[in-house]
């Protein structure tokens, strides 16, 4: 039994809620809640709570989902800190610098690999999240995109191809071939590994794909039986909104520039195609931020995610995302809770995770703080971490 819960957000709403997005959040206070073989057995008032052989006492902190981030680059090697150090003089981000991680990936072992992405897990856990999406693309080769997404695969069930995140160098003479590449003999050594699959589709970046290329990739993943996602205006106004939506993707992310056709179209698409919106690229990148306040009050499903990655974003923590959220886009504490949980969660065409509820997986996340409200006011401080309901092995 959970019980000392000072307030209880189980996201179980449907996230159309008032100010504070309350009845989206399904706030509760004076509760518990019973786990039994990793899952939600009970949920109520603390003073009715059924008898149980083990009791974890919150002393009045916070209890919310795991956060659930829908959007990361965890396999590579490297860094690129001095990339960043230029962009905050000025320099432009413009994709280019991926090819330095691709060459770092490319040359790293098995192990290294293996090592690198288990630490930031677990990274991600001490700061609340229980579910991560994994990328491929910075092998960018047949076998090392297949071994990302091996590696990748071994830390979660979502894994997402992205061979067409950009061209490599050594394929910048013929595009076509590279396309005939990822669509063909990397499509079919990935798909097995992965759930989803990926594209930069930008027309601002030179290394990154066009409209017509970006289709052929998305058309072939889904003809493999890949589900999509998409790379989509993060640079400029472009066509990867349009793109989503046309084909039925899960998720566009990052959203930074829209037009009056784009958001129309992700109002439309709101049951079937969410917009996740990285604020931590934007804080990197120093690009505007998105309006998620014009997004939300005009329909669009938003989810947040980090984008964890060593270019953009080497930041792994939810928490971050949600107080630049709230800070810089517009959005109120708790609509920024429900997008980093449930509404990340349906990035992921997933309706287990992201909330708590009975019947549904024990992944929770505590607060050093009394209220969700917290996660934006204590901004930086590290007050969120997964709540491990698992007996210690002396039991």
């Amino acid at each position: 039994m959970v019980t000392g819960i000072g307030e209880l957000v189980t996201c179980d709403g449907d996230g159309d809620g008032g100010p504070a997005g309350d009845s989206g959040l399904g706030l509760r206070t004076g509760a518990a809640l019973v786990v039994e073989g990793g899952r939600i057995a009970w949920i109520g008032d603390a003073a009715e709570a059924p008898p149980a052989d083990r009791r974890i006492d919150l002393d009045g902190r916070a209890l919310l989902p795991g956060f659930v981030d829908s959007h990361s680059h965890l396999v590579f090697d490297g860094d690129r800190a001095g990339e960043f150090a230029a962009r905050m003089t000025g320099e432009r981000y413009d994709g280019g610098g991926i090819g330095v991680s691709v060459e770092a990936t490319r040359a790293a072992s098995d192990e290294r690999l293996r090592e690198l992405v288990g630490a930031r897990v677990a990274e991600m856990r001490a700061q609340g999240t229980t579910t991560v999406e994994i990328k491929g693309g910075y092998g960018l080769t047949v076998v090392d995109e297949a071994r990302s997404l091996r590696i990748a695969r071994e830390f979660t069930t979502e894994t997402t191809f992205l061979g067409a995140h950009v061209v490599p160098p050594e394929a910048r003479g013929d595009r076509t071939a590279y396309i005939e590449l990822v669509t063909g003999p990397m499509l079919e050594a990935c798909a097995p590994h992965a759930r989803w699959a990926d594209v930069f589709c930008e027309p601002h970046s030179p290394h990154a794909f066009t409209e017509d290329e970006s289709r052929a990739v998305l058309t072939a993943a889904g003809d493999a039986g890949l589900e999509l996602r998409v790379h989509g205006n993060q640079l400029g106004p472009g066509p990867g909104v349009q793109l989503a939506v046309e084909l039925g993707a899960a998720s566009v992310d990052h959203c930074t520039f829209l037009d009056d056709a784009d958001v129309e179209a992700l109002v439309g698409a709101a049951d079937t195609t969410v917009a996740t919106l990285l604020p931590g690229v934007e804080f990197s990148t120093r690009s505007p931020y998105p309006d998620a306040r014009a997004l939300i009050d005009a329909g669009v499903s938003l989810a947040l995610a980090t984008d964890c990655n060593p270019g953009t974003c080497y930041s792994s923590s939810m928490p971050f995302v949600i107080a630049l959220a709230v800070r810089e886009m517009g959005m109120t504490p708790g609509e920024a809770v429900w997008a980093a949980t449930r509404g990340s969660a349906k990035a992921l065409l997933r309706d287990d995770i992201g909330r708590i509820a009975v019947g549904g997986p024990a992944d929770l996340t505590v607060l050093d703080a009394p209220s969700h409200l917290h996660l934006a006011y204590r901004a930086g401080v590290p007050i969120a971490r997964t709540l491990s309901t698992t007996p210690p092995a002396s039991e």
